[in-house]
């Protein structure tokens, strides 16, 4: 059953090409439409529309100026968002608007859209932006119904560079070349890696043959407007890595750290060497030792004996049988006594050769088990959507993680499991080494056709807690390989973790969620 298991879903994921990570594309998931719709005795008497960004699955930033007539005529002006994927348009409601800064929240219900996360370290001059919405020149070249405007549909991406940071009203901005127009309101600004930079408000015209420029409320403004409205969101303050530099700066401290395992292990070898050879030298002193003494005993018994005879044969000559029989024996046992000895003295060589034999033999390496403490390396992550609190592990040497998820050996040696939520739009690959030491989780971003995929992908096999029944772990990693075969070549983002046992043998949090 299981062979045919991890056939079938071997052929299954072999249908099913992977598409290539992209971060912009990710956070392009994130980017809805903000529709607002005035009405006159059930009429409409008004339309206008802009864009947004979601910071928490129900929840999006706009600009103040977008929702300003729905914040003004509650009761005549409907607010609606228009999610970049699915099919339904969805009913929002005004959360908390600040004119000042031009922003907003609203929030949605009856569905889940996959939080942006803040970029809130700084940008240096030069550096590549996108901008992401629904600009209203595009709308006017390609709609042709207003079924249009409320149909889910892929924002639009302009590239361009951050210039510099200016004041304009008080507000932080950031002056940038990336091209949009009216539409683009309350849409995100992020860098390479999908982050949110700024939210874009206004452009510069062109009068003249001048050339145009946006402005983006800064993410300094955004995260104290978030704070003022008590929302929570995810921000991250590190620098945007291509998953090539990262990769690379992985191999270096990698190697780093083998070239640094080997010198220890030659150094330990050369103490252990060293020992060995004191641990010889003094087994041959004392076999020496041993021997030498045997070999003295026996010539003063041969000695002592040989007198004895010599007494013997004095006795005997003065018709002294019975002491001669005496001396003589004894002598005769005395030097038979110093025979052995002498053969019997100890070989130094075989000895140490026993020694050696008996060297224990190192076993092979298992899973390490116990409670461990991880942390993040940034020098060899790509962080682009996370959280990088330390990771409490609690480790079972048969694969069970945190006494709830079951991990399976995989074909790179490492322990895995590779989670698909039903909710998130976001496949996880969590994996550490056999040492224990190294731990990762690495996370694909992905639309709702491949996300459904990796769910179709999933449902042949569940182990719901852990398990130690060989055919469930044989269907659970077969599962696990088909899953991957289906993921993108790389992930959004990768967290590397170095582990060491807990403190006083602390075990893991249970209330802490780890993959």
């Amino acid at each position: 059953m299981t062979r045919f298991l991890a056939l079938l879903l071997a052929l299954f994921a072999l249908a099913l090409p992977a598409r290539a990570a992209d971060d912009i594309s990710a956070a392009s998931r994130s980017v809805v439409r903000v529709v607002t719709v005035a009405m006159v005795d059930g009429e409409v008497v008004g339309f206008g529309h802009g864009s947004g960004i979601a910071v928490s699955p129900t929840r999006i930033v706009t600009n103040a100026h977008v929702v300003e007539s729905a914040a003004k005529y509650p009761n005549n002006v409907a607010l609606g968002v228009v999610p970049s994927e699915g099919q339904k348009s969805y009913a929002a409601k005004l959360i908390a608007i600040d004119t000042a800064r031009d922003l907003a929240l609203i929030e949605i219900s009856g569905t889940r859209l996959p939080a942006a996360a803040v970029y809130t370290g700084p940008l240096e001059s030069g550096s590549d932006v996108v901008a992401l919405g629904y600009p209203g020149n595009v709308d006017l070249a390609t709609a042709r119904s207003a079924n249009d405007y409320i149909t889910p549909r892929t924002p639009t991406r302009s590239e361009g560079n951050f210039s510099n940071m200016q004041s304009v009203d008080g507000t932080a901005m950031l002056i940038h070349t990336a091209k949009i127009s009216r539409g683009n309101s309350g849409g995100p600004l992020v860098d390479r890696c999908g982050r949110i930079a700024g939210i874009n408000s206004a452009i510069t015209r062109a009068d003249d043959g001048d050339s145009p420029f946006a402005f983006a409320i800064s993410a300094r403004e955004l995260t104290r407007f978030l704070a003022d409205a008590d929302q929570n969101y995810g921000s991250i303050g590190t620098p945007c890595l291509s998953l090539a530099e990262a990769d690379a700066r992985d191999r270096a401290a990698i190697e780093a750290e083998a070239r640094a395992s080997a010198e220890a292990n030659a150094a330990k070898e050369a103490a252990a060497k060293f020992d060995r050879e004191l641990k010889q030298a003094r087994a041959e002193e004392e076999a020496l030792a041993a021997r030498e003494n045997r070999i003295a005993l026996a010539g003063v018994l041969f000695v002592i004996g040989a007198l004895a005879a010599g007494a013997g044969l004095l006795f005997y000559s003065q018709q002294n049988i019975r002491h001669a029989k005496i001396a003589g024996g004894a002598g005769a046992a005395l030097m038979v006594g110093a025979a052995v000895l002498f053969v019997t003295r100890p070989d130094a060589r075989a000895e140490i050769a026993a020694e050696t034999a008996a060297a224990p033999v190192a076993a092979a390496p298992k899973l390490a088990a116990g409670d461990l403490v991880c942390t993040i390396r940034p020098d060899r992550s790509r962080i682009t959507v996370s959280a990088t609190t330390d990771v409490p592990l609690t480790i079972g040497a048969s694969g069970c993680v945190n006494d709830r998820t079951q991990y399976t050996m995989g074909a790179d040696d490492r322990w895995q499991r590779i989670l698909v939520p039903n909710e998130e739009a976001t496949v996880t690959v969590a994996s550490i080494d056999a040492t224990g030491r190294d731990y990762r989780v690495e996370r694909y971003l992905l639309d709702a056709e491949a996300m459904a995929k990796a769910r179709e992908t999933r449902a042949g096999v569940t182990v719901k807690g852990c398990t130690a029944d060989p055919e469930a772990l044989a269907g659970l990693a077969a599962q696990q390989d088909a899953i991957r075969s289906i993921l993108p070549a790389s992930p959004n983002e990768r967290l590397v973790y170095r582990c060491q046992p807990a403190a006083n043998g602390t075990a893991a949090p249970k209330t802490v969620t780890a993959p």
